[in-house]
């Protein structure tokens, strides 16, 4: 017989053990530690992983590609400084699970994502959820979206070579834009501030993402 299924009360168990973990690396702002009390991160991820959803670590979702560590996607949320009436355009939906996070901290979420399949999964997992203030596209992420442009933040969750002057172009004023930047093996966590006399950068933290592919990303491998 196979491992049986957690129970609810099991998977709020180690759903809080996973709040306790990201607290202690520094994330200390309540409305972001409470957005991954309300979102189970197992709903988003492949049934096989299932059992290490609530670990701090990244996780395959398929098509060489991961959610990230939950850690991580903290930081970025409490680095944006997000208010709830911001837009807020993010370039990698992946599993949709940092999707789910950012629709219960801003009143309107836009998602890109270049893999199809993984784009109609994250839209089937936010739908079970009812989370409603979410629309996806499947489209070149670098390209950012212009239909719902300007953005007070943007967000990618893979690294490129620099930062695309199509999504700095996208931001509101005094948008913010976080994203890696650095080579294909390491990169710097940069954020992006757009003011009136131009746009400053300030680099954040070390990370390692896999690669924004698109036209002013990486090439397709």
């Amino acid at each position: 017989m196979g491992a049986q299924p957690l129970n609810t009360f099991q998977w709020e168990g180690r759903r809080r053990k996973l709040i306790d973990a990201v607290a202690d690396t520094g994330i200390d702002d309540l409305v972001v530690l409470r957005a991954f009390d309300l979102v189970p991160r197992h709903h988003f991820l492949p049934e096989a992983v299932h059992h290490r959803a609530y670990e701090d670590a990244p996780l395959p979702i398929g098509f060489g590609q991961t959610a990230s560590q939950p850690s991580l996607q903290a930081f970025y949320l409490q680095s944006l400084q997000l208010r709830s009436e911001d837009r807020v355009l993010e370039i990698g939906t992946g599993s949709g699970y940092q999707t789910a996070l950012l629709a219960q901290l801003v009143t309107h979420v836009y998602s890109v994502e270049r893999i199809a399949e993984l784009s109609f999964r994250a839209r089937a997992a936010l739908d079970a959820l009812r989370v409603s203030n979410v629309a996806l596209l499947v489209g070149d992420g670098t390209v950012g979206w212009s239909r719902y442009a300007p953005f007070d933040a943007i967000l990618v969750t893979a690294a490129a070579p620099a930062a695309p002057q199509t999504l700095i172009d996208q931001l509101a004023e005094n948008g913010r834009l976080l994203i890696p930047i650095g080579d294909l093996e390491r990169q710097r966590l940069t954020l992006f501030r757009k003011g009136a006399t131009g746009v400053e950068s300030e680099e954040v933290a070390s990370c390692t993402f896999v690669p924004l592919v698109g036209r002013f990303g990486w090439p397709a491998s």
